[in-house]
């Protein structure tokens, strides 16, 4: 199988299924996204950290795939003409979500409150976080635009909103544990 097919040449792609739609279509925006976040969790794993916080992202960037497959696959091809689901062995269940909210509250149980807005940064890898972070808000907002005109899995919106909690809480955790200065924003008076 080459890589280039010479099929999107015109700036068409397929979904899965087959059906063919404009590069700049926001099914396709919204399944990119995913991948850049996707990209950019990969570049956050591949930092010094912890092994639990790195099992934790490969995690993610696995369900992450998952959500992808169900962004690039229109609600009327969900079925194959056997009858079978077309992404029947794929999904986002409710304990996917639960293992993000069960490593948020673990990561702020070692925190200490927090009393005001964190401006990104103090280091490279909490740095790397909050990117990753803001192209998960992206991604969200592209499932959810895309949920008003054709349907999208609620359970892939929660996720990713679910997602960019867990991404900012851990650049918090990683400040910490890097001892990295944590910078306040203080608005001008």
């Amino acid at each position: 199988m080459k890589v280039y097919t010479k099929t999107g040449d015109k700036g068409t792609t397929s979904l899965f299924g087959g059906t063919r739609v404009p590069k700049d279509h926001i099914r396709i925006e919204s399944y990119g996204t995913v991948d850049e976040l996707n990209s950019y969790i990969g570049l956050v794993r591949d930092q010094d950290m912890n092994a639990h916080y790195k099992a934790t992202l490969a995690e993610i960037q696995d369900r992450l795939f998952t959500i992808g497959a169900i962004l690039a696959t229109p609600q009327e091809k969900e079925v194959l003409k056997s009858g079978e689901l077309r992404l029947k062995n794929l999904g986002i269940v409710e304990t996917d979500i639960e293992l993000l909210e069960n490593e948020i509250d673990s990561m702020e149980s070692e925190l200490p409150q927090m009393t005001h807005f964190v401006l990104p940064g103090g280091h490279t890898t909490v740095s790397y976080c909050h990117i990753a972070r803001c192209v998960c808000r992206r991604a969200e907002r592209l499932a959810v635009h895309l949920s008003h005109n054709e349907p999208v899995a609620e359970i892939a919106i929660k996720y990713l909103n679910r997602l960019s909690d867990y991404l900012f809480v851990l650049a918090r955790k990683l400040s910490h544990d890097l001892n990295a200065e944590e910078v306040k924003w203080i608005p001008r008076k």
